[in-house]
């Protein structure tokens, strides 16, 4: 693919190379102290614990690894072996058998390279090695006070000192830091450590989505502790073009003495070389403010009240780690502020001439770019000077067109903040309130990145393919309501959904939000879908599929102050969502707790058009990369879609829909004899009401504006006729198109087999899009408008992409003759093998009436309650598809219904050859918590399934058709997902 070959490379300029930052890290941190000493350091055992709190409090999300020796031997023979890699070691001054030096020294002669850093509990005894003689064999020394963030400094340090040659020269900015106090320096590192990640974080905000996020959060700007004046100017020589600011001590070592005047020294001998450093001195001397004014330096009085906050504010305004603050030159008051780029951009046109030229003349606006790693753009910013100019107004037209072109740049395909006053409703994707994106949000900004760079558009020119414009809340939005609420504590305790979500529809959403949503309601006019987009939902490992809430909302109300209400409402039924039963149960399969949890909400245009009262696309499917039950000629890797006139509900919910590999899309084995046809083919399809009571209005039901309706439905409106068949009964055939009396059918036979829309290209292209993006196969959702109300060419939603995560398959042995074999199954999903299933919940299918099929999902459910409850995972076997909304084809559970279940088994009705419904929030919810699934159609051969030694198993309770028994001898589920098939035997 040559066209994602290019994205690759421009991608990789936009974020991926931020990548190349930050290569060396420390992972894996060696203690060398006592066992008393590391006892006062960790607080009982509390170090890694401590350390990681302060690693994932600064939003640092990898706190490396901890270990202990308690002498210099063990450190030595533990570094010798190189097994585990050790990147740093902190040591006590003296740990008995030799002290800090000694061991540096030891290390060295050995030739094995690991910065050593003295932690000592008393100034006395870390003093020495901050001395020249001891400076050349540890990397440096601080003093313990009691606070654990001085090692996430100590481990910054170290990396920033480290990694600062390479990264400088891809233009990361450089802090130089001066201070010889090991006391002062050891309190006032962590502050300044803190701040400005605190500080990066929040100018990185506007960056696009969280991966860009993070990997631009690798070029903060690295932070250089100096001891003297030597060890200073050394470091402003070697990173001089990326300095972005001085901090120093005025009193500290030059020449081996120390010097009251260093600091000035030190100012004017940078200042000789780059006059536009800023230049930050401190005391704890108060007369030593007017020395500062007198050199044009800020002043930080050490030990001050409000040093801290000074601090801030200083780092903010004057070293660019913040909003931008235009100067009036005469008394340095603000006349003026900048918040990103786009403010930025309307400042420059409108801010006095004098604070322009202020402000180019010291290279203010590069460092302000250079401090939000808008490198190039700085680079672009910094040689042009005042002078250059023949106007001020030329200097603005140029500020302002470099920025503006950038940032049109940057925000292609990517995810914008919300601008009430620049909304307009077609800006792709914004964001409202902070946080995340949320697992929904992530997949539709990166597949809208992923479209716009390898200009997938080009590929199909008579098609508009796209990811329909939306409004994401963030997951902060999420946080302040429950907050604000008081609410939190109810909902996460609360087993009464109920009474959750009405007390959580019952509170109003925050001023700012619920201002923001208002603007949206008079912009946006047209169906919305109101999507959960949780912080776990659609990640590689768990899906969330169908767990969380979509409300379609008819948003047609001609009052905005309505339509906004109705939004809201949607909204708050997304979050409460967020503590049913449903996904309390699935979040018990997995390795999170629902207080981790946090959701945002995407706002989305609905796909399709109006016929009369009803909305819908004309059809809309799922698709994947990997097939877990393909057909010959199909293979695993050419993927399967699962596509149904109408809303998507028909396919998320498992009822009859058309299922094609992308390169076979005439192949449907459902569909090879009439009988088939008739069983599988889609017969209704699911609409949006646009003149049913909205959310929160009298006659309003807890199911939504969706209704069911009938084929004759969509064939007067005239969906129906590109993807139709008719069957005639007198002469007992399917034929292609409604040319002909007879049936109605969804089979697809003229797109798939006429061509009349190139689905199955459109969804290769997409799935191997993903692919690319993604590195490990993917599954997307999409709909399609065939004649689009605005008369341009026919649309194609792109609606989700979710990383499914590598396939890997441990091989498993399957005997060939086993002794007493309960199943066997062609068609397994899973691998592994699953030990000591003792207790088996089973549907007798000589039981089982399909016209009660829903009494019999509560009975399941009832025993699923009890088993979850006394921690018994279990088997679980019954007749027809599990999951099934559609009551006929199987038993309609929800996940919540059998979340207890480790291993299913589905096996076929006597009249219907039960499918694995691939494209299911079902199916996608057992592929990501691994849970065994295996299928058994024993009247063709596929499989058996031994009900006799069921039955003849004591049962423990039972209730109608549904048995449960507890075995002696616990059953084991083998399964080889290489070949994909499985056994479950007696133990």
């Amino acid at each position: 693919m040559k066209s994602f070959l290019q994205f690759s490379e421009r991608y990789g300029g936009r974020a991926g190379g931020y990548r190349d930052l930050m290569r060396e890290r420390v992972n894996r941190v060696l203690f060398v102290s006592s066992l008393y000493e590391s006892f006062i350091l960790a607080e009982d055992g509390q170090l890694h614990e401590r350390v990681m709190g302060e690693f994932l409090s600064a939003s640092l999300p990898q706190p490396p690894d901890l270990m202990r020796v308690s002498s210099g031997r063990e450190a030595l023979a533990l570094l010798r072996r190189g097994r585990p890699r050790v990147d740093l070691v902190v040591t006590s001054p003296d740990v008995g058998d030799m002290d800090a030096g000694a061991l540096a020294r030891a290390l060295r002669a050995e030739e094995i390279e690991v910065p050593v850093v003295v932690l000592g509990y008393s100034v006395a005894a870390v003093l020495p090695f901050t001395r020249p003689e001891q400076r050349s064999d540890v990397f440096d020394a601080f003093l313990w006070q009691g606070d654990a963030k001085i090692l996430l400094a100590i481990v910054k340090a170290v990396e920033d000192r480290l990694n600062a040659p390479l990264d400088t020269g891809l233009g990361v900015p450089v802090l130089l830091v001066v201070e010889d106090s090991v006391r002062y320096a050891s309190s006032f590192l962590p502050v300044i450590y803190s701040e400005v990640l605190n500080l990066s974080r929040a100018v990185l905000a506007e960056a696009g989505n969280r991966l860009q996020r993070l990997l631009r959060a690798r070029a903060r700007p690295k932070i250089l502790l100096s001891r003297s004046f030597e060890e200073a100017f050394r470091d402003f020589k070697d990173y001089r073009h990326t300095v972005q600011g001085v901090i120093s001590d005025v009193e500290f070592p030059r020449g081996g003495e120390s010097s009251p005047s260093a600091g000035v020294e030190l100012t004017e001998a940078i200042r000789a070389l780059q006059p536009d450093v800023p230049f930050v001195l401190q005391s704890s001397v108060p007369e030593n403010e007017g020395l500062a004014r007198k050199l044009g330096t800020e002043f930080l009085l050490k030990g001050a009240p409000d040093f801290l906050a000074r601090l801030r504010t200083t780092l903010t305004e004057r070293l660019f780690f913040g909003d931008f603050v235009f100067l009036d030159p005469r008394d340095g008051s603000e006349i003026h502020r900048a918040t990103d780029l786009r403010s930025m951009i309307q400042s420059l046109s409108s801010i006095p001439d004098a604070s322009l030229v202020f402000h180019a003349g010291r290279n203010d606006f590069s460092r302000w770019l250079r401090a939000r790693a808008e490198f190039g753009l700085a680079d672009v910013v910094r040689p042009r000077r005042v002078e250059d100019f023949a106007t001020l107004d030329d200097l603005r037209d140029e500020l302002v067109q470099a920025l503006d072109g950038f940032r049109r740049e940057r925000l292609r395909g990517t995810v914008s903040p919300f601008r009430p006053e620049l909304f307009d409703g077609h800006e792709g994707i914004v964001q409202i309130g902070g946080g995340s994106l949320g697992g929904k949000g992530r997949g539709l900004a990166f597949a809208s990145r992923l479209m716009d760079e390898v200009q997938l558009a080009n590929r199909f020119p008579d098609l508009r393919i796209r990811v329909p414009p939306a409004v994401v809340l963030g997951t902060d939005v999420f946080e302040e309501f429950f907050d604000a609420t008081g609410l939190r504590r109810l909902a996460l305790s609360s087993e009464d959904e109920t009474v959750t979500r009405r007390r959580i529809l019952a509170e109003p959403l925050p001023d700012p939000i619920r201002e923001a949503l208002a603007r949206v309601a008079r912009v946006v006019r047209g169906p919305l879908a109101v999507r959960s987009s949780s912080l776990l939902e659609d990640s590689p490992s768990h899906s969330f599929a169908g767990i969380y809430a979509t409300w379609l909302i008819p948003n047609h109300d001609p009052d905005p102050d309505h339509r906004a209400a109705h939004l809201e409402v949607a909204i708050k039924q997304v979050y409460a969502s967020t503590f049913t039963r449903r996904s309390r149960a699935f979040l018990g399969a997995t390795p999170y707790r629902l207080e981790e949890e946090a959701m945002a909400v995407v706002i989305q245009r609905l796909v399709g058009r109006r016929h009369g009262r009803w909305f819908y696309p004309d059809f809309a499917g799922v698709a994947r990369s990997h097939n877990f039950y393909p057909t010959p000629p199909a293979q695993t890797g050419d993927g399967v879609c699962a596509v149904a006139l109408g809303l998507g509900k028909t396919v998320a919910e498992g009822e009859p829909c058309v299922r094609f590999a992308p390169p076979f899309p005439e192949h449907i084995v459902e569909f090879s004899s009439v009988e088939g046809v008739l069983t599988s083919a889609q017969r209704n399809f699911w609409a949006l009401d646009l003149e049913s009571p909205p959310p929160g209005a009298a006659g309003w039901s807890m199911d939504g504006p969706l209704e069911r309706l009938d084929l004759d439905e969509a064939e007067t409106h005239g969906t129906l006729r590109a993807l139709g068949s008719s069957y005639s009964a007198a002469n007992e055939r399917v034929y292609d198109g409604l040319g002909r009396p007879g049936v109605r059918l969804v089979t697809f036979a003229p797109v798939l087999k006429h061509g009349v829309f190139p689905l199955a290209e459109v969804v290769r292209e997409l799935l191997i899009l993903g692919m690319a993006g993604t590195r490990m196969p993917v599954e997307i959702e999409f709909a399609v408008d065939l004649k689009p109300a605005d008369g341009g060419p026919p649309e194609v939603g792109f609606l989700q992409l979710r990383p499914l995560g590598a396939m890997r398959h441990q091989h498993v042995d399957l005997p060939e003759a086993a002794d007493a074999v309960v199943c066997e199954s062609p068609s397994v999903l899973g691998n592994g093998v699953v030990e000591g299933l003792a207790d088996v919940v089973f549907v007798d299918p000589d039981r089982f009436d399909r016209g009660h099929s829903r009494e019999t999902a509560r009975q399941v459910a009832d025993m699923n309650t009890r088993l979850v409850r006394q921690g018994r995972p279990y088997l679980l076997v019954g007749v027809g598809r599990w999951g099934s909304s559609e009551p006929w084809l199987g038993i309609p559970v929800g996940w919540e219904d059998i979340a207890g279940a480790r291993v299913i088994v589905e096996a076929g009705l006597r009249d219907v050859r039960v499918t694995p419904s691939q494209g299911t929030h079902f199916f996608q919810n057992l592929v990501s918590l691994n849970v065994g699934y295996f299928t058994v159609n024993a009247g063709t051969g596929e499989g058996r399934l031994d009900w006799d030694w069921l039955r003849s198993r004591p049962v423990l309770h039972a209730e109608g058709a549904v048995h449960h028994v507890r075995l002696e001898r616990p059953l084991r589920a083998l399964m080889d997902g290489r070949s994909r098939r499985g056994l479950i035997v007696e133990s």
